[in-house]
């Protein structure tokens, strides 16, 4: 088992309940989708999992959270990321006045100076091929896209056990999201790192991970393989606009969506 979050609490300022009762495993290179609506909690998580929620006011009240046999509940962000965790955040958070190279070289600085930094950057660079002319670039200038590759360069050259990604399609034109997310399923497999995944699309989502968990509240209320959840009536009607019986449908016409119990047991 490789990373284990076990029954968390979290609270902000004292009194705002965010998590209860989260429970989610993510198993040696396993790429794993975390659904849920806007305010659902998905985000505290990936905090929680990093070690920066004291950082915004939050704070771990039960539960634990374990990564090869060993809590981390309670290390600092810079530890946790020694360890092998590393997040890429939303809103990719680069350097704006530093260059392509500069931004991703700084995910190196936990590792010692070495003759293999520049391998595997070298290596890191060759999954995003256009970043190749762009390397003296600032950053502030890049694209949207062109800045999520670098994010995630960035991430990889603190070389992950474990990948977090917090909305990588956020901003996104559709054919740029269909190329990270090729990219993110190749570094799963050839980096041999896992990958927990936040995205709002649920449809691409799931179509790239091998399991899915969907958050309400807070909470986890379902989960499954990403083929069962995309089969499910409930996941399609309310997250791809397709509702029983209907191959397409306006995401306008979807009124409400009817959770079944167990959803909310």
């Amino acid at each position: 088992m490789s990373l284990l979050v076990n029954n968390i609490r979290v609270v902000y300022n004292d009194v705002i309940l965010a998590i209860k009762g989260f429970s989610i495993t993510l198993e040696e290179q396993s790429f794993v989708a975390l659904l849920g609506n806007n305010g659902a909690g998905k985000s505290t998580i990936l905090r929680a999992i990093s070690g920066i929620l004291k950082s915004m006011d939050g704070e771990i009240e039960e539960g634990f959270i374990q990564f090869e046999g060993q809590r981390i509940d309670h290390f600092p962000p810079h530890k946790i990321v020694k360890a092998g965790i590393l997040q890429v955040p939303e809103g990719r958070r680069l350097f704006p006045n530093l260059t392509v190279r500069e931004n991703i070289m700084q995910g190196s600085f936990v590792r010692p100076r070495s003759a293999r930094l520049k391998e595997d950057y070298d290596r890191i660079l060759a999954y995003f091929p256009i970043l190749q002319a762009l390397q003296p670039r600032l950053a502030g200038y890049l694209s949207g896209g062109e800045q999520q590759m670098v994010a995630i360069g960035r991430a990889l050259m603190g070389e992950p056990k474990v990948l977090l990604l917090d909305e990588p399609s956020l901003g996104l034109a559709p054919l740029v999201v269909d190329e990270i997310f090729e990219i993110l399923v190749r570094i799963n497999k050839e980096e041999k790192c896992s990958v927990l995944l936040v995205e709002q699309n649920a449809y691409k989502a799931l179509s790239v991970a091998e399991y899915g968990y969907i958050m309400e509240n807070g909470a986890v209320v379902l989960d499954d393989t990403s083929a069962r959840l995309m089969d499910n009536t409930e996941v399609r009607e309310f997250y791809f606009g397709i509702p029983e019986g209907r191959e397409q449908i306006s995401f306008h016409d979807v009124k409400h969506y009817r959770r079944k119990k167990r959803w909310l047991s």
